[in-house]
């Protein structure tokens, strides 16, 4: 870009910052980067000045609420994103950007890097590139003063599925604007306002990923206020109990509410009508109401009750014919044994307890991964039609990719995408493998399964509890990035389902929670369970079942909850795990803990650990007993 003349810079910015004095406008949060510092009168300085100056005056110019600007030079570039409130008028968006470009100037005089935030814009430069990269740190909040006192986990579910709402419309924004308004009925007749945005150059996966991350910082745990903003260089989300956005951001503005005291129009009478005649019509209308009324909301019930227990039971009562009609998806046999050679034993990846998996090569040279359902059980039907079923419908970077099936004869084959890695289990149960996995890369892994299961309970189109958590099920790919498998014992929740009990308990001792083990009772909370078994498992490096302690062996969850009560919980760190965060590692301690809690009701929900994952700030809850701990154990 071309530079106005230095004089014209340094007066244009002496009379913004006259302004903004005299406005009195004070931003809400600043940073100063710590990428160093540039001296007086230097290049850069020349090259910031002139930035500064061109955001104002672009900001004049055009009115669109997002600039994307740069000074050009081999070593003292500049680079800055200015972004106003989606709901914020052209007008009061140059004012903020007034007010922003001197204010940042002044508080952080020699910083190369810089970020400022006022309610109405954000104004952010650097020495490095900062377009189309995501930044969710560092990150800032501050709250409404108020607490939410009653029906706190109902408050929350209201305002968690009001953000996980507006994120996903965000991200799906377009080049130029990534915002999105909403709200909701919480509880004690409060309505909730949300907002979220994200620099419209991000792509969709990392306007999420940063709107995650700002709505982890939300305090789900301890004293939730009525209202909390989050900022960060890349995204911001804001709630209130009270409307704080021009009502006018509303995609569709929603309809006012009607007071329920306020009396019905009257109804257009004939200037001949009788009195008895209106007396005898509003009987009819007192009969006819509610009637119909009562006629609807049985039908509609009844309705209801058979699509619950036709999504419930959607497993086992669609018939293997129907998968023959997706022929998109289904293989011949001969391709697959000349894939496998013929499911030679070189060729065998594993073998479970109702199939084996085999590595395979199409003739185009892409390496898949078929799984062989055991002809001898009666359940393969079943776990056939499940993971074709389920599986297909089911799309995510932590899921394993289901490529197609095969249904000829007596096979039940599933064709999956190849993970080179192999499965969890491989690497860190074994002594030698386990050492490649530093905390860095356990950390991804960790967090890659809590989004994977947070997509299953609550943001794919069906609700999924997999039942079958564990290290086996868990595939690496070349990156290591986990995702999860096998969903021969998955089960289908109708949207408002909360759990549901089973005569036939399927999974894994050890993984199982107590209520699933010993009732065939399961929910979302069954799945957290395993999850917090299987972080105990990665950060310790020890199976579950028999965790080996010198001389003796115990079970791992007894183990880590008695360092947890001697203060001692670093002695379940893997000894491999030399470098790395020692805070954060016992923090995932302190989180698995929270997950196999006996009582399904105190385990946090996937979101939640997530949460906690990502807000290392945020001050924990204290763990109750785990579920099977020897009772001699205190």
């Amino acid at each position: 870009m071309i530079a106005p003349p230095r004089s014209a810079v340094l007066l244009l910015l002496l009379l913004l910052a006259l302004a903004a004095s005299a406005h009195g406008a004070d931003p809400v949060k600043l940073f100063c980067g710590t990428t160093g510092n540039f001296t007086a009168n230097s290049t850069y300085q020349a090259n910031l000045n002139a930035l500064l100056a061109s955001v104002v005056t672009t900001a004049a110019a055009d009115g669109h609420g997002f600039y994307n600007l740069s000074a050009s030079g081999s070593t003292n570039a500049v680079n800055a994103i200015a972004l106003c409130r989606g709901d914020v008028g052209a007008t009061d968006c140059q004012s903020c950007l007034n007010d922003s470009a001197p204010q940042v100037a002044r508080q952080c005089p020699v910083q190369k890097e810089a970020i400022i935030w006022y309610d109405n814009c954000m104004l952010r430069y650097s020495n490095q590139s900062i377009f189309r990269a995501m930044e969710d740190s560092p990150v800032f909040s501050w709250w409404n003063l108020n607490n939410v006192t009653n029906n706190v986990d109902q408050f929350n579910q209201v305002l968690r599925n009001l953000m996980d709402s507006l994120r996903e419309r965000a991200a799906s924004g377009n080049s130029t604007r990534k915002f999105a308004v909403g709200n909701a009925t919480a509880p004690n007749f409060l309505t909730l306002f949300g907002l979220v945005q994200c620099t419209p150059d991000l792509s969709q996966p990392q306007c999420d990923d940063c709107l995650v991350s700002a709505i982890g910082q939300i305090p789900w745990f301890s004293n939730q206020k009525q209202g909390e903003t989050v900022v960060t260089p890349s995204c911001n989300i804001r709630f209130e109990v009270y409307p704080f956005f021009d009502p006018s951001a509303y995609e569709s503005p929603p309809s006012p509410p009607q007071s329920p005291s306020s009396p019905p129009s009257p109804p257009t009478n004939n200037a001949s009508t009788k009195g008895k005649d209106t007396n005898s019509g509003r009987m009819a209308l007192i009969i006819t109401i509610p009637a119909v009324g009562l006629s609807l909301l049985i039908a509609g019930m009844l309705c209801f009750r058979l699509r619950s227990r036709r999504l419930k039971k959607n497993f086992e009562a669609v018939p293997v014919d129907e998968i023959r009609n997706a022929e998109s998806m289904q293989y011949d046999l001969n391709t697959i044994r000349a894939a496998t050679d013929d499911f030679s034993g070189a060729n065998k990846l594993g073998q479970g307890g109702f199939s084996a998996v085999y590595k395979g090569t199409l003739a185009n040279g892409q390496f898949i991964a078929v799984k062989r359902l055991s002809v001898d059980l009666g359940q393969g039907d079943q776990e056939f039609k499940n993971e074709v079923l389920l599986v297909a419908r089911l799309q995510h970077q932590n899921l394993v990719r289901l490529l197609g099936f095969c249904l000829e004869g007596r096979e039940r084959l599933l064709i999956y995408e190849f993970e080179p890695n192999s499965s969890l289990d491989h690497f860190i149960f074994d002594p030698v493998r386990s050492r490649q996995l530093d905390w860095e890369r356990r950390q991804k892994i960790i967090v890659g399964i809590a989004r994977g299961l947070l997509y299953l309970h609550e943001d794919s189109q069906i609700r999924i509890i997999h039942r079958d958590l564990k290290a086996s099920n868990i595939l690496l790919d070349a990156e290591m990035t986990p995702k999860i498998s096998d969903f021969g014992t998955a089960r289908l929740f109708v949207v408002d389902q909360t759990r549901d009990a089973t005569s036939r308990v399927v999974g894994t001792y050890g993984y199982m929670a107590p209520e699933y083990a010993m009732h065939g009772l399961f929910s979302v909370k069954t799945d957290v369970f395993s999850f917090g078994v299987l972080l105990l498992e990665i950060i310790s490096g020890q199976k579950s079942c028999r965790f080996c302690n010198g001389d003796t062996t115990e079970d791992l969850l007894s183990y880590a909850w008695r360092n947890w009560r001697e203060g001692t919980p670093s002695n379940l760190i893997d000894p491999n795990l030399a470098n790395g965060s020692r805070t954060k590692m016992l923090r995932c301690i302190h989180i698995g803990l929270l997950c196999v809690q006996e009582v399904e009701a105190d385990r946090p929900t996937v979101w939640s650990v997530i949460s906690m994952l990502s807000r290392n700030s945020n001050t924990l809850p204290l763990p109750s007993r785990p579920a099977f701990v020897l009772r001699s154990i205190p």
